[in-house]
């Protein structure tokens, strides 16, 4: 196994956010990799937590990641987020990505979860899972 393209995967899902129209139309340019200092959006999309194992067999060097893209807005219904959920799924599901290292196998949805977090925040964590090999 290698972590080693973790980083090329997250540059190019981050690209392939920013690229998307649709997500444009709806968030702008409020996709983040880090959170910016300072007061926030009231609707933006962010990287998140990523959990990494193994997939390699005897002559492929793989990995499994399973990472989570989040929509946050101070909106009071879910609408807007979930609009915005879908842009990011549309933008990523079986998407096919050129990374700086390796190459990716398959991008999928996982699971979402659509939650409302203190001071009015509606949050939906989406977990997409991609599967790369290493060159």
């Amino acid at each position: 196994m290698s972590y080693g393209i973790s980083a090329a995967l997250q540059e190019a899902v981050y690209a392939r956010l920013l690229g998307s129209a649709q997500l444009t139309e709806i968030v702008g340019s409020a996709v983040y990799d880090e959170l910016p200092p300072g007061p926030m959006p009231s609707l933006y999309v962010a990287l998140g937590p990523e959990k990494v194992r193994d997939a390699s067999d005897v002559a492929t060097a793989a990995a499994r990641h399973d990472f989570t893209v989040s929509v946050v807005t101070e909106s009071a219904g879910f609408q807007t987020a979930k609009a915005a959920a879908g842009a990011v799924s549309d933008a990523l599901n079986g998407a096919a990505m050129t990374l700086g290292r390796g190459h990716l196998v398959g991008l999928w949805f996982r699971q979402a979860r659509a939650t409302r977090e203190s001071g009015g925040l509606r949050r939906i964590d989406m977990t997409f899972r991609a599967h790369v090999e290493d060159d």
